[in-house]
């Protein structure tokens, strides 16, 4: 089997106006790379669409229960077997063509991380609430671990394989992206961040963070900081 250099986790909760669309980008991106598509039991034919998809380099899982975007990366983290893996998702908020970037700045800069950070980017948010949030949910991660990120939230993460897979991750929701910055920040890794474009949808179009999610993140943190073990 051939080595890669990126493996791509993908995971899908009825996005069946975007999934296409969204593997077709990361296939396009001209670096070594393997796909792992997770579907959530998705009911929009997102799940039909994915049970039928064939293309090299692409595996799919289809959950039996849907436990959660967190989950669905857990579950495809033990397969990953590139150098680096990233976190996509299947809507068109993030661009993939922003893979060799963050591959480059990892090695350039001997990161175990890289963020896309779409404070760095200059990309305005739709709403102020959810951007108010982001940064208080930043300001949080970096007093706690002594971070200086711009935007913990992004979902555009990459990280050194090895690295990702002996976090020990445990979150199975949106928590799971807080989560890992905790450990990585904990254990004394290194997170670089470098500026992505980024294209942000509304509710109406099928966004799905909701102010629960961010009230799971800050506990997720708090829960992280005075954690004792590993």
């Amino acid at each position: 089997m051939q080595p890669v250099e990126l493996s791509v986790i993908m995971a899908a909760c009825n996005e069946i106006e975007t999934i296409a669309a969204a593997i077709d980008r990361v296939l396009a991106v001209d670096v070594s790379k393997e796909l792992i598509v997770v579907d959530n039991c998705s009911e929009d034919g997102t799940r039909e669409f994915l049970e039928s998809f064939q293309a090299d380099g692409v595996q799919v899982i289809l959950q039996q229960e849907n436990r959660g975007k967190g989950n669905s990366i857990r579950t495809a983290l033990p397969r990953c077997r590139g150098t680096c893996t990233v976190i996509q998702d299947a809507d068109l908020e993030y661009d993939p063509a922003c893979f060799p970037d963050l591959l480059a700045a990892i090695e350039a800069n001997g990161w175990d991380a890289v963020y896309g950070s779409r404070v760095l980017g200059g990309h305005p948010a739709i709403y102020q609430h959810y951007y108010w949030g982001v940064r208080f949910l930043t300001w949080l991660t970096n007093a706690a671990f002594g971070c200086r990120l711009t935007d913990v939230a992004t979902a555009c993460k990459m990280v050194r394989t090895e690295v990702f897979q002996g976090l020990d991750l445990r979150g199975d929701g949106f928590d799971l992206d807080f989560e890992l910055t905790n450990k990585l920040a904990r254990y004394g890794y290194r997170i670089g961040e470098i500026p992505i474009a980024y294209n942000p949808r509304s509710f109406e179009e099928g966004k799905k963070i909701r102010a629960g999610d961010g009230l799971r993140a800050m506990g997720t943190i708090v829960r992280d900081r005075l954690s004792s073990g590993r």
